[in-house]
């Protein structure tokens, strides 16, 4: 077992629950990843949900970091990567910010005020971009946590920023989240773009090739995008409305390979057809979002992130894959990190927004729930801000398992080597402990934010380090949840 005293501390996981009760390389893009909307009224919370496995070939290291609102004097500027740059404002707003070192488009925030951003790698076929002053890539979705208080405004400011300097890579849907809204933000190589608002009481999905259908910019509600990205498609003869009809903005703008890609369609159907009221056909013609036949919490969001089952379906859908790699799968074996969201606004936001977090593989690995009004995460949920090379990452995921508390990333990545390479039997008992551990997490979730809000207005310091103990002692569960998978081998 873990000892307790790894961890720099002797109470037991009950005890601390109960107390609780009382008080590189160069930068590189993303490969795959997938990504869940859940509408308000689609919610079980009745407010925003939003999930994210992030894929991305090793090595790797994830950190989490805890970032302070910061004032700027008058004149500073902010320089972009590519050495583009625009005015400060005044003042940013503080974050949680999933970094993953070297990589130019993996790395996902949260705000202060609920506006959550991250993203799927959806090429398009844009092949002579306009960029100006070096571009925009990696900066972008900062930005936005930075300075937007709603996901509205975020898209209306990603866009500003496209248009002002132009997207450097083929192109990438933002998923950009707060309480009340989900949008999905579709850019293209150069100076445009595209926003769908997710219906509230419907359930959207992205795997990896554009999803945003329809366009029209005189319905503000549920779109946003560039002004001429019907005419600029016409000009570029991708688009003939005598011959096409109403303009398909995924047919049109996707590179047509990602677009008819069948692990992209079959993992975006195996994700959808969890929560769909009625049978999808199976086809590259998805929705854009559904109607899901019950509500849908970070729970479900947790389900379908860790599937890992090909369907019968899906074996004439992905011919190119073979049944050792489970084609089509939405949990990968290069997931790095993935993440559940409750974006609730009827408490304080400090104790209404919950960031679930799991690193490595969910299906061999454990969501940690954490508040966002926290003072920080774990010491061992930031390392080396430096994607590490292939000879340390090989060492520390194959040696002996050892579960250390100040090295987060490497101890669930090196967990998930040792189930793999035993058998389905500890896979599946890896899975049980791990959904052992987050329905308890649940159970306690809300007695203890209950107590938390109750102390919330009058100290708010002792209120926030109640949830920094319930999320340590989940952390701790999980730890011993390893011990027991491998010492069953």
């Amino acid at each position: 077992m873990v000892s307790k005293k790894t961890f720099g501390v002797t109470l037991t996981v009950a005890a601390l629950l109960a107390s609780n009760l009382a008080v590189l390389t160069a930068p590189a893009p993303c490969r795959a990843c997938f990504s869940i909307v859940v509408g308000k009224d689609a919610s079980a919370d009745g407010y925003v949900v939003m999930a994210h496995n992030e894929d991305d070939s090793p090595p790797q290291i994830v950190n989490h970091h805890k970032v302070p609102r910061k004032r700027y004097s008058p004149g500073e500027k902010v320089t972009l990567r590519n050495g583009g740059q625009l005015d400060q404002v005044q003042q940013t707003w503080a974050y949680i910010w999933s970094e993953m070192p070297g990589m130019l488009f993996s790395d996902s925030y949260i705000n202060e005020w609920g506006v959550s951003v991250t993203s799927d790698n959806c090429p398009s076929r844009e092949d002579k971009p306009e960029i100006t002053d070096g571009g925009i890539g990696y900066m972008l979705r900062r930005l936005v946590a930075q300075r937007a208080r709603t996901a509205r405004e975020g898209v209306l400011l990603a866009g500003k920023l496209v248009e002002r300097f132009g997207y450097i890579d083929s192109g990438r849907t933002y998923i950009v989240c707060d309480p009340d809204e989900g949008w999905l933000f579709c850019v293209v190589n150069g100076k445009h773009w595209l926003a769908q608002r997710v219906a509230d009481d419907e359930v959207a999905m992205v795997a990896n090739t554009y999803t945003v259908r329809r366009v029209d910019l005189s319905d503000t509600d549920n779109f946003l995008g560039s002004s001429d990205i019907i005419d600029y498609a016409m000009a570029r003869g991708w688009y003939d409305p005598a011959r096409d009809g109403e303009l398909d903005f995924a047919a049109v703008y996707a590179n047509p390979e990602a677009a008819s890609n069948p692990s992209n369609s079959g993992r975006q159907w195996n994700g959808l057809r969890y929560v769909a009221s009625k049978p999808i056909p199976l086809g590259s013609d998805l929705p854009f979002s559904v109607v899901p036949r019950s509500k849908v919490g970070v729970a479900e969001a947790m389900q379908i992130l860790r599937h890992d089952k090909d369907q019968p379906e899906l074996q004439l859908a992905c011919p190119t894959e073979s049944p050792s790699t489970v084609g089509c799968a939405i949990c990968r074996g290069m997931t790095q990190t993935s993440f559940a969201v409750q974006l609730r606004r009827s408490t304080p936001l400090d104790i209404g927004i919950v960031y679930w977090v799991c690193l490595a593989p969910p299906g061999t690995s454990f969501y940690i729930p954490f508040h966002f009004g926290i003072p920080d995460f774990p010491a061992g949920f930031e390392l080396k801000s430096q994607r590490p090379s292939q000879t340390l990452f090989d060492r520390k995921v194959t040696s002996p398992f050892r579960a250390d508390a100040l090295q987060a990333f490497w101890t669930f990545s090196n967990f998930r080597d040792k189930v793999l390479g035993t058998s389905a039997d500890a896979i599946a008992r890896a899975r049980a402990q791990a959904e052992d551990v987050e329905r308890n997490a649940l159970a306690l979730q809300k007695p203890l934010e209950e107590v938390a809000r109750q102390r919330y207005v009058a100290d708010r310091t002792t209120a926030m380090q109640l949830l920094a103990n319930y999320s340590y002692g989940i952390y701790m569960s999980a730890f011993d949840a390893m011990d027991r998978v491998l010492s069953e081998r």
